[in-house]
């Protein structure tokens, strides 16, 4: 799992993360639905489809951005700690 940003220029979406795990996922979804923050999971679909290796990458208005980061920082550091 990875959190990252997207240029801030292009006025899109900014992805926030990226992730495999259904789990994680989940989890995110939930915290930032819990923030009411709306996102994008782009990718979603192919997990369906090709459940391995897929990554879905959740994305967020640019100024949603900073506040979704901190709001997923939690998990991100226990991701990166197994």
């Amino acid at each position: 799992m990875t959190a990252r940003g997207d240029s801030p220029d292009t006025g899109g979406p900014t992805t926030i993360l990226e992730s495999g795990d259904p789990a994680v996922l989940a989890v995110a979804k939930s915290l930032l639905d819990a923030a009411e923050i709306e996102y994008l999971a782009k990718g979603e679909g192919l997990q369906n489809v090709l459940p391995m290796g897929s990554v879905v990458q959740l994305q967020v208005a640019p100024e949603d951005a900073e506040d979704a980061r901190e709001l997923l920082a939690e998990l991100n550091r226990g991701d990166a700690s197994r």
